[in-house]
């Protein structure tokens, strides 16, 4: 449910598979904002509730809240020689 006098804010989310299983998500936009879940829809409430208590710690100590700026994804592929 939206606040009265509340602004949105947009985060991207990225997810990894955990070695051990499940899913981490972390928030580059928010240093420090990452959690997990054993699914991705887990990882996704998670990371909701996550960003919240984040923001909202924010507000509470007087701090600015970041907005993320334009990203750019791209992917790459590098040849390694195989060793000997």
């Amino acid at each position: 449910m939206k606040r009265p006098n509340a602004k949105a804010f947009s985060y991207s989310i990225y997810y990894e598979q955990a070695p051990e299983g499940g899913f981490v998500a972390l928030v580059p936009a928010l240093p420090g904002c990452h959690t997990q879940g054993e699914t991705l829809e887990e990882a996704e409430r998670n990371v909701k509730e996550a960003i919240a208590l984040y923001l909202e710690s924010l507000v509470a100590h007087g701090e600015p809240i970041p907005e993320e700026g334009k990203s750019f994804q791209s992917r790459v592929t590098i040849s390694v020689p195989a060793p000997a």
